[in-house]
């Protein structure tokens, strides 16, 4: 198959992902549209001006009812005026249900059994009317011009018809949702605009979590459901992966709600240790991802060749090779040479400035090429915030400083 390079007719369009509970090779055979008698155009969205966008925000839960009442609260205290809040609780067993039915009508709820993120995002998308979705992790919230500001920038010039996904930068918060910094972090260069040849090359490019994306109906149309088994946890991870071979991805620069940082979410560290689960998940997940990348292409990738052009996937492949090098999911990989591909990856980026490629470039050769008793607390530091010594802290603090 032969990508096209025009994302405005039928004939250049990606065909359309069908469900799947694992990989198969043929993901790609048919469309499988999504029904549309609930859709609303910007035109007909009631009581909306004739330009008005009718946005859907979708929140998914899963035993979050410590933090799902600020995110719905949150929801509705939007400056914005045409939008409709969509609650899905994925079997939570905490008060989530509750706190969910206290709402009345001032949401639509949709109360199922547990089944992964996919499941809920595909559950919320079918009870869903907009033309654009938003999305929302039910320990984020949104701040109150958040949905303005996304629908003035699908609206704007920049996002042409072409455009299918937005990102947006979100603020990173504590649990008490004291600011902590932005993520992706200022320094951080969106990728914008057609990134297909940038998944081609390193599977990934520069964007953002669920709780910062939304996406046109049209493309949601095609690639949904998002494949329940294979996607419980990280669902955006297949979103963002396929979305862009059915168009354009823009961004906006600058936060439109808090991500929550806390012990609860599942890639949270386990206190102050490297956590090789953690890693090991990220990898499989990365190699998930790109099975589909390249049922959608129509080529056959190399899941261990994909990722040695992926800083970010080496950060957790490298770590993972070092320290437990018995329980490694690939087990031909070389310390040596991870690290040289870590290096030469991050020359690659436009995203990140030279300073910040000269001090990550640093890390992976010490992980690489230093004694195994010296690598730990190195990876530790980069990864696990909390196992910083305080002078430590200071010092990638100031040399964060000078990355921007």
């Amino acid at each position: 198959m032969v990508l096209a390079t025009s994302f405005t007719t039928t004939q250049n369009r990606a065909p359309a992902i069908a469900p799947a509970s694992n990989v198969v090779t043929n993901l790609v055979t048919q469309a499988m549209r999504q029904p549309e008698g609930g859709y609303i155009p910007m035109t007909q969205a009631v009581g909306a001006p004739q330009n008005a966008l009718f946005l859907s925000v979708i929140v998914n839960n899963y035993n979050y009812s410590a933090f799902l009442r600020q995110a719905v609260d949150s929801c509705l205290a939007q400056c914005y005026e045409h939008f409709e809040v969509i609650v899905v609780d994925d079997g939570s067993v905490d008060d989530s249900p509750q706190i969910i039915r206290s709402y009345g009508d001032r949401i639509i709820p949709v109360l199922k059994s547990n089944g992964g993120q996919a499941s809920a995002i595909n559950a919320g998308f079918a009870a869903s009317r907009g033309e654009i979705i938003v999305l929302l992790d039910a320990d984020d919230y949104l701040f109150e011009d958040a949905l303005s500001t996304i629908a003035a920038a699908w609206q704007s010039g920049n996002a042409g018809p072409e455009t299918v996904q937005m990102q947006c930068r979100l603020t990173l918060v504590d649990p008490e949702g004291e600011p902590i910094d932005l993520h992706p972090a200022p320094e951080i260069a969106f990728d914008q605009g057609d990134v297909r040849s940038l998944l081609r090359q390193r599977g990934r490019y520069s964007t953002t979590v669920t709780s910062g994306i939304s996406f046109h109906r049209r493309v949601l149309t095609e690639i949904l459901p998002i494949p329940e088994a294979d996607f419980r946890i990280s669902a955006d991870g297949y979103l963002v992966t396929v979305a862009p071979f059915f168009g354009a991805v823009d961004c906006i620069e600058t936060s439109i709600g808090a991500r929550r940082k806390h012990q609860n979410n599942f890639w949270a560290p386990l206190g102050k240790a490297v956590c090789l689960s953690h890693l090991h998940n990220s990898i499989r997940h990365d190699f998930l991802r790109y099975q589909y990348l390249s049922q959608i292409i129509g080529e056959e990738l190399s899941q261990e060749q994909l990722g040695l052009g992926d800083h970010l996937h080496l950060m957790a492949r490298l770590p993972s090779c070092r320290l437990a090098p018995e329980q490694h999911p690939c087990p031909t990989d070389r310390p040596s040479s991870l690290a040289l591909r870590g290096v030469r990856s991050l020359w690659h980026l436009r995203s990140y400035n030279v300073r910040r490629k000269c001090i990550l470039s640093s890390w992976f050769l010490w992980v690489g090429f230093a004694p195994r008793a010296l690598v730990r607390p190195v990876v530790a530091w980069l990864l696990v915030s909390g196992s910083r010594p305080q002078p430590i802290d200071h010092l990638l603090k100031m040399l964060r400083r000078l990355t921007r």
